[in-house]
């Protein structure tokens, strides 16, 4: 990010660029997850605060690194609240049950799990050894 304090709020461009998210990602996330709030300002001008971005961040997290769906997402906000996004920002694995610590008890653990399946990811895993292979033989050139 920029220079501004870390208590200042962004523009949607200056939090796009943090995210590494198009704009318009940010804009249908907010249909989608009535927690993410913006001010808005003349001309419809978004500013984000450092917990909506905190937010945003757990978000991208569930959604493109665990394999979540909107769906899924909303579910999770709806069964353990944003607070716990917003202290896991960093390490959303809780919520998927990849903790290293798989001898906690069920009862410490009563989130629904909202995982791609398991052919799916097959495939997923498939196309991302496809596109390594191919970057590296672009590299090689």
């Amino acid at each position: 990010m920029n220079s501004k304090s870390p208590e200042a709020f962004r523009t949607i461009s200056e939090v796009s660029k943090d995210l590494s998210l198009p704009q318009h990602v940010l804009r249908f996330w907010e249909t989608k997850f009535v927690q993410i709030k913006p001010i808005k300002r003349g001309g419809g001008r978004r500013y984000y605060r450092p917990e909506d971005i905190k937010l945003l961040r757990g978000i991208k997290s569930l959604l493109y690194n665990d394999g979540y769906t909107i769906r899924g997402v909303q579910k999770v906000i709806k069964e353990v609240g944003t607070k716990k996004i917003l202290q896991k920002e960093v390490e959303n694995n809780i919520f998927t049950g990849r903790e290293n610590n798989n001898n906690q008890a069920e009862g410490n653990n009563n989130i629904t799990q909202h995982q791609l399946g398991e052919s799916k990811r097959k495939k997923l895993m498939n196309v991302l050894n496809d596109l390594v292979n191919l970057r590296k033989k672009i590299d090689q050139s």
